[in-house]
């Protein structure tokens, strides 16, 4: 398989072939057969072994509470170096959390900030993550025009943005509305060489990417219940040993004399058990074979992506290779707002039975589709056949 930070390529236009189906995928998962989930990437799908494994744990917590949360930080420890081990990081070097948005904000407020000094987003940013970074300190946003043809003019964009107050660059990792690699080893190297110090939105990378850490940003974070087929509330952060020392948990705990990981991961009586079950998804993840399940989720969104850049209006934006997610700008006049893209995605899921992400952008917004194991080719045909009525004009 292409690796992830290849150049993009332009979806190709010669009639797609279509991609087999996943042996055994959809038996997999517990979805609701008479809707199309075309939409993974925004908050995944918990496979049924993995629920069941969620399901004995909570089960154990109730027979034996004492007993249960005495022993949960020694055993979130454990289910920590799993992860750890599937992801090729340091278990004292990660701490679960339970979102990215979560994971932003430990690392923002771990940064020493002076006055004058700012933040550079981009406008392709997940909106509670730049919200993060905006209460933090002051926010040049970089505008990332989501035609720009490939990661070498998407780096310059960046580099292009910089001025002498940028203390913390905050990038994501793959972009979540336009599916694009951003924060490449390239562009991280480039930041740290001007002294600046690099957030890592990587929402989308564990188990989408083989090597969701490689890049050396100085904090990264992640979700597990996306890719990675953890229980929702399932991700990670993780800091460069430099930094570890001054992240402090949103919340103190008993365990915060221990600092971290364990002072982030503490929380009293909460619910663990998704952290506890979040190996599971990455184990199962190996067993159907990670690199199998990269090419075929990869090669499903190109399908789809194809088709539906034949629907007039509708514009194929450049790709990374092995990315389960692909993306396309829709007409003038569509979906230009978040209120008007909220609204077409509503649309479709109701009328259509079809989940997909819609996303705002000034002179038309854009459709997001995902490839996972458990959905079909006629899925996307589904969708290529309904769409051009919602389309403006």
């Amino acid at each position: 398989m292409t690796e992830p930070h290849s150049e993009p390529k332009s979806v190709p236009t010669a009639p797609p072939s279509v991609p087999p189906v996943f042996p055994g995928g959809r038996q997999l998962f517990r979805l609701d057969p008479a809707i199309a989930h075309l939409n993974h990437g925004s908050f995944g799908a918990v496979p049924t072994p993995v629920q069941e494994a969620q399901a004995a744990l909570v089960e154990e917590a109730h027979a034996d509470p004492d007993t249960f949360f005495v022993n949960v930080a020694d055993r979130i420890a454990a289910a920590r170096g799993r992860v750890a081990a599937h992801l090729g990081a340091e278990s004292d070097g990660i701490a679960f959390v339970s979102n990215a948005t979560e994971g932003a904000n430990l690392a923002l407020n771990a940064v020493e900030m002076a006055d004058g000094d700012e933040i550079l987003v981009t406008d392709h940013g997940y909106g509670t993550v730049t919200a993060a970074a905006a209460r933090r300190a002051p926010v040049t946003t970089v505008s990332l025009d989501p035609g720009l043809p490939d990661e070498d003019a998407v780096r310059e964009a960046v580099l292009a943005g910089l001025t002498p107050r940028t203390k913390v660059a905050l990038l994501d990792h793959i972009s979540s509305p336009t599916a694009r690699l951003i924060a490449t080893p390239a562009l991280l190297a480039d930041l740290a060489a001007r002294g600046v110090t690099t957030i890592v939105d990587g929402a989308h990378a564990p188990g989408m990417l083989a090597d969701p850490l490689a890049g050396g940003a100085d904090f990264w974070f992640g979700n597990l219940h996306k890719w990675g087929y953890a229980p929702s509330g399932s991700a990670l952060l993780a800091v460069a040993p430099r930094h570890r020392g001054r992240v402090r948990a949103l919340v103190p705990s008993w365990e915060d004399r221990e600092g971290f990981p364990r002072s982030v991961e503490n929380r009293a009586t909460a619910d663990y058990t998704g952290w506890l079950a979040a190996p599971e998804g990455l184990d199962l993840l190996d067993r159907l074979d990670a690199g199998k399940v990269r090419a075929h989720n990869s090669a499903l969104a190109g399908y789809g992506a194809t088709l539906l850049a034949e629907l007039p209006g509708l514009t194929p934006l450049p790709y990374t290779p092995g990315v389960g997610m692909r993306a396309l700008r829709l007409p003038p006049g569509t979906a230009e707002t978040p209120d008007a893209a909220r609204e077409l995605r509503e649309r479709i899921a109701r009328e259509l039975r079809i989940r997909v992400l819609i996303w705002p952008w000034p002179g038309g917004g854009g459709i997001r589709v995902c490839g996972q194991i458990y959905t079909r080719p006629e899925e996307y045909e589904r969708l290529a056949a309904g769409l051009p009525a919602y389309l403006a004009g």
